[in-house]
C-alpha cells in the first residue's frame, strides 16, 4: 500500500536536521543532519554564507532519500524551520549579495535607537508592530547595510529571512509567513501585514518596501519544487512546499503547541519559552516578543539567552564530564545552600541586559562546594526561564502542561526543577527534532488543504506528537514552596546587581 511521506528540514545556526514521517504510521523513516560554522568578527558581527546552507540542505535531501524505508515518488510535501531574524539580501537577478547577517550578530545594535527614534519612540514602535526594535531582529541589519555598505544596498531588489531563502531555493517563489516575518521589527504582528512606520523609519526612500517579499498564511503553499530541483532529488514537480516558518513557531508545532494551555520551553544553548494564543498578545513592557505562530495563531515568546551556558561553563572549569555533574547537582539541596547564581554569561535579552555580566552570591565558608556550583548553575538558569514564564503569566498564558525541549532537558534533576519551579507539570516529546518535525507536520497540513481536506493542525498533531510519559514530571509542593522563597531571593539579587549591570 503506497504512503504519503512529508519531509521536515531544519536550518539551523549550527547546522541543518532533515526528518521523513510516514503519514501512514506516524512514524519517522529517516533523519540526517550536517553541520557548519560561523563568520565572526570582533565588533560582534555574526554571518553565513546562505550557500552554506543550501550545501547542507542538499546533503540532509540526498541522504533522507537514500533510505531503503523511502521511496521518492511517495513524497507529498517539505516544509522548512530556519533561524529567525536573518537577512539575505538578494540583487535583482536573486543572487546573493553578500553573508547573511544572523541573529546572533549585534554588530547592528546601533541602529535599533536610530530607527526607534526614527519611529516616534518605544511607545510608538509597540502600538505600531506589538515589539520593540531588538538587536537580534531584522530591521536593524537593513539600516546598518544601508549605512555601511550603500553600494551593496543600491544593489538590493529582495530581503529575504533564512527560511524564505530556502523557500526560494526550492520554489523559485519569494515569499514570507506571518510567524518567521513577525521577528523583522518592520511587520506588524495583530494585523498580519508590513509595517509603513517602521519601513518609513529604516528608508524613508521606500526602497525597502519595495524588496520585501509577498506574505502567505501558515496553512498556504510558498510554491511547488522547481522542476530542477525535483529532477536532481527524483522527486515530482507536483512536490508541495509549504509556507514553513521560523525555528521556533515550527517547534511549537512539532511538540504540539497549537492549542491554548500548552506550553513549550527549551533549555538549549539559550532558552526560550512560548505558548500558542488564539489572539495577538502584546507586553505593555516590551519584554514578550509578539510574535505569530506557523500555525494560524499567535505564538507570544520571551528569550533568555543563558540556559545550558551556565551548566557547560560550571562543568568546564570543575573539569567533570555531565554524568558526574548532574549527580553532583542532585546531591545538593535545593538552593544550593545559599549560592545563587545570575547567569547572564552572554548578557541578557529577558530582561534586557546586553551588556551584563553574570554573577555569583551567597557565598560562605560553608557553601563553596562543587556539588553547590552545580546546582547554583542549574537553578539559576531555571530562575531565568521562569522570569520568562511569569510575562506569559501576566500577560493571561496560564499553562496546564509544559513540553521541554533542547538538551537540559535530557536530565530527569533538571526536569523535575523545572516542574517544582514553574509549579506545572512537565514532560518531553519522543521525537527530538521538534523543528524539522513541525516542518513534516505543516507540510502534511498544507497538503491537505490544497487536497480540499480540511484537516485542522491540532488534529493532525494530537495524531503525531506523541509525548514521552516516562519524563513527566509533577510539580511536588514542598518543593515548589522551596522554590518560590528561591525565587524571590534571585530577583532581589537581580534588583541589586541592575546598576553593576548598566540598568
Amino acid at each position: 500500500m503506497a504512503d504519503h511521506l512529508y519531509i521536515g528540514i531544519d536550518s539551523g545556526t549550527q547546522g541543518t536536521k532533515g526528518v521523513i514521517l510516514s503519514g501512514r504510521s506516524g512514524s519517522l523513516l529517516a533523519e540526517s543532519y550536517h553541520s557548519y560554522g560561523l563568520i565572526e568578527n570582533e565588533r560582534g558581527g555574526r554571518e553565513q554564507h546562505p550557500e552554506t546552507w543550501l550545501a547542507a540542505g542538499e546533503k540532509v535531501l540526498s541522504d533522507l532519500l537514500a533510505s531503503p524505508l523511502v521511496r521518492a515518488a511517495e513524497v507529498r510535501a517539505i516544509g522548512v524551520s530556519g533561524q529567525q531574524h536573518g537577512m539575505v539580501a538578494l540583487d535583482d537577478q536573486g543572487d546573493v549579495i553578500r553573508p547573511a547577517k544572523l541573529w546572533c550578530d549585534t554588530e547592528t545594535t546601533r541602529q535599533c535607537g536610530v530607527i526607534t527614534a526614527r519611529a516616534g519612540g518605544e511607545r510608538a514602535v509597540l502600538e505600531a508592530i506589538g515589539n520593540q526594535v531588538a538587536a537580534g531582529f531584522t530591521a536593524s541589519k537593513v539600516l546598518w547595510l544601508r549605512d555601511t555598505e550603500p553600494e551593496a544596498y543600491d544593489r538590493l531588489a529582495t530581503v529575504l529571512l533564512p527560511h524564505d531563502y530556502l523557500n526560494y531555493w526550492l520554489t523559485g517563489e519569494r515569499v514570507s509567513e506571518f510567524g518567521d516575518a513577525s521577528g523583522t521589527a518592520y511587520f506588524d504582528v495583530v494585523n498580519r501585514c508590513w509595517s509603513e512606520r517602521l519601513l518609513s523609519a529604516i528608508d524613508p526612500s521606500g526602497k525597502l518596501r519595495d524588496c520585501l517579499p509577498a506574505l502567505v498564511a501558515a496553512d498556504e503553499p510558498a510554491g511547488r519544487l522547481r522542476p530542477e530541483i525535483a529532477e536532481r532529488f527524483g522527486l515530482s514537480s507536483t512536490v508541495l512546499v509549504s509556507a514553513g516558518g521560523g525555528d521556533n513557531m515550527m517547534a511549537a508545532i512539532g511538540t504540539g503547541n497549537v492549542v491554548p494551555g500548552v506550553v513549550t520551553a527549551s533549555l538549549g544553548t539559550s532558552g526560550t519559552i512560548y505558548a500558542y494564543a488564539d489572539r495577538p498578545v502584546v507586553d505593555d513592557s516590551g519584554e514578550l516578543a509578539s510574535f505569530c505562530s506557523s500555525s494560524g495563531g499567535w505564538l507570544p515568546l520571551v528569550c533568555t539567552m543563558n540556559v545550558t551556558v551556565a551548566t557547560e561553563l560550571m562543568r568546564a572549569l570543575l573539569g567533570l564530564d555531565l554524568e558526574t555533574m548532574n549527580h553532583m547537582a542532585a546531591a545538593a539541596p535545593p538552593g544550593a545552600e545559599g549560592l545563587i547564581l545570575l547567569p547572564y554569561f552572554n548578557g541578557e535579552r529577558t530582561p534586557s541586559l546586553p551588556e551584563a555580566t553574570a554573577h555569583l552570591g551567597g557565598m560562605t565558608t560553608l557553601n563553596m562546594k562543587p556539588q553547590n556550583f552545580c546546582r547554583a548553575a542549574m537553578e539559576g538558569a531555571t530562575f531565568g526561564l521562569r522570569y520568562g514564564l511569569e510575562i506569559l503569566r501576566r500577560n493571561g498564558i496560564e499553562p496546564r502542561e509544559i513540553r521541554l525541549t533542547g538538551g537540559g532537558a535530557k536530565s530527569p534533576l533538571w526536569r523535575q526543577l523545572v516542574a517544582d519551579s514553574f509549579n506545572c507539570e512537565v514532560v518531553c516529546v519522543q521525537q527530538q527534532e521538534a523543528g524539522a518535525v513541525g516542518g513534516a507536520l505543516q507540510a502534511l497540513w498544507c497538503a491537505e488543504q490544497a487536497a480540499g481536506r480540511q484537516t485542522s493542525l491540532e488534529e493532525i498533531t494530537s495524531r503525531f506528537v506523541s509525548l514521552d510519559e516516562q519524563t513527566r514530571c509533577a510539580p511536588d509542593r514542598d518543593s515548589v514552596a522551596r522554590y518560590d522563597d528561591l525565587y524571590a531571593t534571585y530577583l532581589s539579587y537581580d534588583r541589586t546587581l541592575r546598576v553593576l549591570n548598566g540598568a
